[in-house]
């Protein structure tokens, strides 16, 4: 893969930002080079712009180089600079699966940028020869969700390999809810695939959602090109300093994931067993996609319960389907509580 053949002529040519804290990385007693203020300790500081501790800290865990990482805020950001750095706007175009997560649109569209829909099949797997189809010598970028949103299986490791040998361009896998699918992670496959990026997340597993961290895995050409235009201290201090004190807390997680699969196998059991329900889809993530006999009837009925899961019954081969989150054993109760009276 030549990466400056698919970079945009203006981001090869262009000279980033350079921050006082890209200028001068060690310590000192005195700094009056960032213009910050001298009072409140040590929230007047601009923070570390590369999160250099807290990817070292991810390195180890995620069984990689730092180099190999680049941090965002959250997955979104990642997904909005590859399009960026890779589509020029009004001529080069995306190809993703469909149905898949919403932001791949909503970021294309933003920068004005072409998407291409390709259907999974009824079994919401990859059809390769239709991916392939789709794309042509302006396609920069592929996107795949596996396990997916909002149908919860993984997609074949198999065909996603396939997809980045026949591509010449980038493929993205978002493996947002990798934590939920063991053994199924792409990250091995790194080495061998340079047009390849993995996007993960803390906001699943690891319960971080609020502080808003995510994080893309390529080689490092690809990730200096993200550091190139990222805003220059695009994670502040909080995020940061709170990440490196949950990652210290890989035990706790661990149990976290274990119930929630748990809770996740004992909830497919209990709602096939509902009249109303036509089928519970396989999942390996963190949700349970549900189709029903009137889903919107059955999802307002929830809400005056003050039950709140996701109508997806108008997105593409989901219809009279609701996305159910897997909760703690207290919550997916009170959802089943709430669905016997309907019986």
């Amino acid at each position: 893969m030549e990466l400056n053949k698919l970079l945009r002529k203006n981001i090869q040519n262009l000279k980033p930002y350079s921050s006082a804290r890209d200028e001068y990385t060690g310590d000192a007693m005195v700094f009056l080079d960032a213009n910050e203020n001298p009072f409140n300790e040590p929230y007047n500081r601009y923070p570390d712009p590369l999160q250099k501790m807290v990817k070292e800290k991810i390195a180890v865990l995620k069984k990689t180089d730092a180099q190999h990482i680049f941090l965002g805020n959250g997955s979104d950001e990642p997904i909005d600079l590859l399009i960026r750095a890779f589509c020029e706007p009004g001529e080069d175009n995306i190809v993703t699966i469909d149905p898949t997560y919403g932001m791949y649109q909503v970021a294309a569209d933003i920068s004005g940028v072409e998407l291409r829909k390709v259907s999974l099949t009824d079994s919401f797997e990859l059809n390769i020869n239709d991916l392939l189809g789709a794309c042509d010598k302006n396609t920069k970028l592929v996107f795949l969700c596996s396990p997916n949103n909002p149908t919860g299986n993984s997609l074949r490791k198999e065909a996603m390999l396939e997809l980045a040998n026949n591509f010449e361009g980038i493929v993205v896998v978002d493996e947002a809810y990798i934590d939920f699918a063991p053994g199924k992670t792409l990250l091995p496959e790194l080495e061998h695939y340079p047009n390849l990026v993995i996007l993960q997340t803390f906001s699943k597993a690891w319960g971080m959602a609020g502080i808003r961290l995510g994080m893309a895995f390529a080689g490092t050409a690809i990730i200096d090109v993200l550091n190139k235009i990222k805003y220059p201290y695009n994670l502040n201090i909080l995020t940061q300093e709170k990440a490196m004190e949950l990652l210290d807390k890989k035990v706790s997680v661990q149990k976290w994931v274990k119930l929630l699969i748990a809770e996740r196998e004992k909830m497919e059991k209990l709602l096939v067993d509902f009249p109303f329900v036509v089928k519970v889809y396989p999942s390996d993530a963190n949700f349970l996609l549900v189709k029903m006999h009137d889903a919107p009837g059955i999802y307002n009925y929830l809400v005056e319960e003050g039950i709140i899961v996701r109508n997806r019954s108008t997105v593409h081969l989901c219809a009279n389907s609701l996305r159910i989150t897997i909760g703690n054993s207290e919550e997916n109760e009170a959802l089943l509580g709430a669905l016997k009276k309907l019986i």
